[in-house]
This record gives C-alpha cells, structure tokens and sequence, in this order.
C-alpha cells in the first residue's frame, strides 16, 4: 500500500524522535540520578564530619547496652548537627569482638549487626584510618532497598581516632525522588509533543510544495503546459527543482505552440502548390491537353510546383533527420575556401540575374593548407548554397555580396555579408527558426519557404560548428559561420 509523502515523513519524524527521547531520557535519568547520588554522599558525609567534630572529646557510654537514637541521645550538640531523618550511631573504637552486636542506624533496620560484619564495610575502614568515606549497598532485610552510608572518625586531643559516627538514609528505589522523576517525566513529554508539533509542521512544509509540483505535474501530463509552480518554498533544493520545472512546462508551451506553428506552416507551405497542380490537372482534363500553345505553359507550371514540392518535402526531411541525430555525415578533410569557390561559381548565374557580383576574399596572411575543415562536403555545400541564396534574394541588384575567411585557434571562420535592408534586432534571435520571415506578410515573391536557414542552422550544428547573424545599425546583414579546423595528427 502507497502512503503520501507528508504520512511518511510524519511517521518517519516521530519514530526518530520517539527512539531519541528514549535515548535522551534514558541518559538524563542516569545522569540526574548520578548527580542525586553525588549530592546526597556529599550532604551526609557533611553530617557525619559535622557531627564527629562537634563529639570530639566527649566521653561516650557503651552503645551495645543502650541504643542510639534522636530522642533518647542526650551528648550536648548531635541534635543540631544531625538533620537526616535516618538516624545516627555512636561507635566506640577499637571495635568489639566476638559475638557483641552493635545498633545499626535506623536507615538500614532497627536491629544490631554483629562487630565482625561492620567492621569488614569499606566506609568502615576508612573511617578507622582517619578518612570520612560513603557507601551504598542493597540491603535484603529492606527487599532489596538501596541504602547510603557516612560513616567520620572521631578525634581526641592527640589525634587518635576513638569513636566513629555511622549515618544511613535510604535511597529511592528508582534511582530518584519521585518528585523529582515525575518533573523529568513531564520534561521529557513537553519536549517530545513541542518536538513533535514542530516536526509536523516541518513535514508539511516539505511536502506541500512537493504535493503541489504533483499536481502541476498531472495537469501537464494531461496537456495544460500553463501550469506553473511557486519557485519560493523556502527549501532550496525544492526551490531549484520547482524553477526547474517551471522552465520545463515553459520549454513544452513553447515546443507545443512552435509544433502547431510548424504543421501550420507546413500545411500553409503544401496547400500552394497542391493547390496550383489540382488547377493545372483540372484544366488539363477539361480539354486543355488539346491546345499545344497553352499545354506547354500548363505543363511547365505543373513541374514547377511538383519540383517546389519535393524541395519542401527533402528539407523537411533534412530538418528531421538533424533533430533526431540521424544525419548521415562523411567527415572528411575539406578545404572550406576551395569550397566556397565552387559554390561562388555555381551561383554566378543566379546572381548575374540581379547583377550581384559575388566576391571571395581571404586574409593575407592565411598560408597554404591553414583553411581545412573536417566536414562533409555535401553538407557544406548545402549550407553555402542556402546562405548564398538567401543573400541574394535579398540584396537590392546592382550590390555585391562578399564572402570572407578567417582562421581562428580552433576554427575557420566564413563570413556571408550582404547589403540588403538588414533585420530588425528583434528579429535576429528567430531568423533561423523554420518557417520564419521577417515580412509579417508573409511575402512569397522572392520564392522562399523560410527553411533555409534554419537547415543551414542543423546542418551546421551537425557537424561540430556554430552560426549566427547580424545586422549592424540594420544595414545589410551577414552570416558567421564556424567550422572546426581539420588538424593532421602527423
């Protein structure tokens, strides 16, 4: 079963803070607890030093044969010194032996201990040897209740230890105060719900940009490319990939709208001749084919327009194929101005017409060999004729039209300048797009179909280079073209 991302990252949220606040409590527990345990060794050592210092030289009565309590003790001082309820013992040193017991603080049991017991308890020990210590130990008479020992020596003028005071006070069983633990606990659970509100909030953040790009993204699917997406979420990586998508619906709104302009066009572009060989076929049929003076004109225009047609079809193909990377190229060393030479000299005819003179320039300091391309010749070709072509068709008769060469470090440069009206820089960007025309009017007296460029445009790309045009202050235009330099491995 699918869940949303919010669920999941909700779930995945609280999971992770439910296992770290067990993790922290677990810690803060054990580390309250230690700084309890610390606290409470250092107030009832502070007792039983207290206490032994305020007994010091003070004779004591044999604690076997009466016990020690607060209410029976009457040794001047001990019930100002002594604040834990669990009671206190007195011990005479040396210790007694044999089967003597001695009281034991009420903290631990109101009983007796034998000698050879209490004297075996580190705190014991040490207090024999002159040092204060604590302990704490489980006792089984108390079912297993946990118990904290102070035991202090007690002084005489000469330093010699002759008593010894024994403090006890019982621990929690869980480690703490039940105050105490009840106040942990109730941190521990406003910090998880604060947590878990801020993690909920968090998750909603995250995922309602990404609910929303979802939805756009349906909506695309479906064919409505105007949808777009906030690009400030606040998250930079969904930011980004909102802006990404943005530029993505933009780029398939422009790719559907070019597309329906290209069958557009195209259709516009087929209908003229389809159009013009359906009259010609129909006058043809109604009894033209018998007159041989207006037969021949017929005839001519038929071809006319089949031959326009299959041009039309073969670019389209051309701009196909280039689209698909499916063009079929023979990269060869070329020399591009022996190339531009003979495509010069194939179009002098056509230029002659409008009496342009077509001039090929190179820079003087080109030395022999230095104008290889690595190029199909055909395909240059190609180029050269649709760029040559467009030129003349748009430069006012009587003007040349010059073609320039230049070598660069990676590159050969071929510049097709012509003195026509130029192309409004707004225009320029688009001039290589298919179908596209200046005229607004979309003007076919010069005979274009408005693909030239832009298979010039593919053609080029194709094979490793770049083109673009210019019109400086909109007198004339020109054509850069780059091809990659042929460089011989020897």
């Amino acid at each position: 079963m699918k869940t949303s991302l919010r669920l999941r990252l909700s779930t995945t949220h609280l999971l992770v803070l439910i296992i770290g606040m067990v993790l922290a409590g677990s810690l803060a527990w054990i580390a309250v607890e230690r700084v309890y345990l610390s606290t409470q060794e250092e107030n009832l050592l502070a007792q039983a030093r207290l206490t032994a210092a305020a007994l010091e030289g003070t004779v004591i009565f044999p604690l076997q044969e009466e016990s020690y309590t607060q209410t029976t003790n009457v040794s001047p001082g001990i019930h100002s010194r002594l604040l834990d309820e669990g009671g206190a013992v007195i011990i005479g040193v040396p210790l007694s032996e044999g089967d003597i017991a001695i009281q034991m603080p009420a903290g631990e049991d109101p009983g007796y201990v034998p000698a050879e017991e209490l004297i075996s308890r580190p705190e014991i020990q040490s207090a024999l040897a002159g040092q204060a210590d604590t302990a704490h130990r489980k006792i089984d008479a108390l079912e297993g209740q946990r118990v904290l020992y102070a035991a202090a020596p007690v002084f005489d003028q000469s330093g010699e230890v002759i008593n010894l005071v024994y403090l006890a006070t019982p621990l929690p069983r869980r480690g703490i105060p039940s105050e105490l633990a009840i106040q942990l606990l109730g941190a521990v659970i406003a910090a998880f719900l604060l947590a878990g509100i801020i993690g909920l909030f968090l998750a909603r953040g995250i995922a309602q940009p990404l609910e929303s790009l979802e939805r756009s993204a349906s909506a695309i699917s479906e064919g409505d490319f105007s949808k777009q997406v906030d690009p400030n979420a606040g998250i930079r990586e969904i930011d980004n990939l909102n802006q990404s998508f943005n530029q993505m619906s933009a780029n398939l709104r422009f790719s559907e709208q070019a597309k329906n302009a290209f069958i557009a066009d195209v259709t516009h572009e087929l209908r003229t001749p389809l159009t013009v060989i359906k009259g010609t076929v129909e006058t043809l049929e109604d009894g033209a084919m018998d007159d041989l003076e207006g037969r021949g004109r017929l005839l001519n225009s038929l071809g006319k327009e089949s031959n326009r047609m299959i041009r039309l079809v073969n670019d389209l193909l051309t701009l196909t194929r280039a689209d698909a990377s499916a063009l079929k190229l023979n990269l060869q060393p070329l020399d591009l101005g022996e190339a531009v030479r003979e495509r010069c000299l194939a179009l002098t005819p056509l230029a002659a017409r409008k009496n342009i003179l077509l001039q090929y320039s190179e820079l003087p300091r080109l030395s022999q060999n230095s104008l290889m391309i690595l190029a199909d010749a055909d395909r240059v070709a190609q180029v050269l004729d649709n760029i040559l072509d467009n030129a003349i068709r748009h430069s006012p008769n009587g003007s040349p039209v010059s073609i320039e060469l230049d070598q660069e470090t990676e590159m050969i440069c071929c510049i097709v300048r012509d003195q026509g009206p130029g192309i409004p820089a707004e225009h320029l960007p688009l001039i290589f797009e298919r179908f596209y025309r200046v005229d607004s009017a979309r003007d076919r007296s010069t005979g274009g179909t408005g693909l030239g460029l832009a298979i010039a445009r593919s053609l080029v790309l194709a094979q490793g280079g770049e083109i673009q045009a210019e019109s400086p202050d909109g007198k004339g235009t020109q054509i850069i073209i780059h091809f990659p330099r042929f460089r011989n491995p020897s």
